[in-house]
């Protein structure tokens, strides 16, 4: 069985995922393989008090890179989760201070 930091790898601190935090909008790196029933339940155990309303998933593809001199290889696709809180839920504070 998975350990919920498994399932959630960490946070996604971007303008773009930022901008959603007021409406309770919070995106995670999370692992390919979690299902959304998982990534559910991870976040409302890692954060206490909170209550997940929606979760969006999408697989992000590898960006080509080259380095130097040599031929161009490709960075490693990874799957990011949009979790939407209920109106009532708690927010989540990691969150606050980067806004």
């Amino acid at each position: 069985m998975k350990s919920v930091y498994d399932i959630i790898r960490g946070p996604v601190v971007t303008e773009r995922s930022m901008q959603d935090v007021d409406n309770k909008k919070y995106v995670f790196r999370v692992d390919k393989s979690a299902n959304k029933l998982e990534i559910k339940a991870a976040v409302e155990k890692i954060f206490p008090g909170t209550k997940v309303d929606k979760v969006n998933t999408m697989i992000v593809p590898g960006k080509k890179k080259r380095s130097g001199a040599y031929p161009a290889g490709y960075t490693s696709e990874w799957k990011k989760a949009v979790v939407k809180l209920t109106p009532d839920s708690k927010t989540i504070e990691f969150f606050e201070g980067m806004v």
